[in-house]
């Protein structure tokens, strides 16, 4: 065996023991779903959870932030967004709770794994770890003109029940705005909805990522671009939408 395949080996050989160190803390946390622990004992674990996580993922992992948001039921917080309002912890059942650190764990081991698949496909993409952008994004594509006035584009929102729309011109789209956006328009600049068009105040160039996209990389594109909303693309062509709380289906256990 040479130098080249012996360290390989051996990196092979310690991401199965990392997969195998998480999953019998996966199979930890099942109980608790059973048997709700004490809360000393979920603090415990919790603490040496967090130190598992960073040694097998590194302390740039995005999925240690996501794990303390779980401790306490709070996964939209892990989005860090000035329009995403945080709740308190009394809010949320500790099942919940346990429900949502799973889910980071389930995301952890299958990061692991990608890790591991890659190994030997020198030059090939790296598979996508954990659930993908295509199985939690909503392909029901709403758009508005570019030419649509504020006001149509917020009475098209409440309509659709949805918070952002993308911005077409012609077969094109060229970017998008949220209720968020709206709202700081029309009531914090003043704006008169009837006359202003969403081309004057749309956000650009859009934000998408690959349907083949982990969902933890969703995570990191919102947080990176500030934004709760990014469109998905397959193929150079927009085929779908991924919001906050289409993410929060995940981490929630919510289908």
């Amino acid at each position: 065996m040479d130098t080249r395949t012996a360290a390989k080996s051996d990196r092979v050989g310690a991401l199965d023991k990392d997969i195998i160190r998480l999953r019998q803390q996966l199979n930890v946390l099942k109980t608790f779903l059973v048997s709700e622990p004490v809360g000393e004992v979920l603090l415990g674990f919790d603490s040496s959870l967090e130190d598992l996580l960073e040694d097998v993922l590194g302390s740039a992992s995005p999925l240690l932030e996501m794990y303390e948001y779980a401790q306490v039921g709070e996964a939209a917080g892990l989005m860090n967004l000035p329009e995403t309002g945080t709740e308190g912890a009394s809010h949320h059942s500790q099942r919940e709770t346990i429900r949502q650190r799973q889910r980071v764990l389930e995301s952890a081991i299958a990061e692991l794994e990608a890790r591991r698949a890659s190994l030997g496909q020198v030059g090939k993409k790296k598979p996508a770890s954990g659930p993908r952008v295509s199985e939690y994004m909503t392909t029901a594509l709403k758009t508005v003109s570019m030419d649509a006035t504020l006001r149509e584009v917020g009475q098209s929102m409440q309509k659709w029940k949805i918070g952002s729309v993308l911005i077409q011109s012609g077969d094109e789209f060229v970017g998008y705005i949220t209720e968020t956006e709206l709202a700081r328009e029309v009531v914090g600049a003043g704006t008169d909805p009837a006359t202003t068009t969403v081309k004057t105040c749309m956000r650009e160039p859009i934000v998408s990522l690959e349907t083949s996209d982990a969902l933890v990389d969703a995570v990191r594109l919102m947080k990176e671009k500030s934004t709760r909303h990014v469109a998905v693309s397959e193929s150079g062509k927009i085929v779908g939408v991924l919001s906050v709380s289409d993410i929060l289906r995940y981490y929630s256990g919510v289908q």
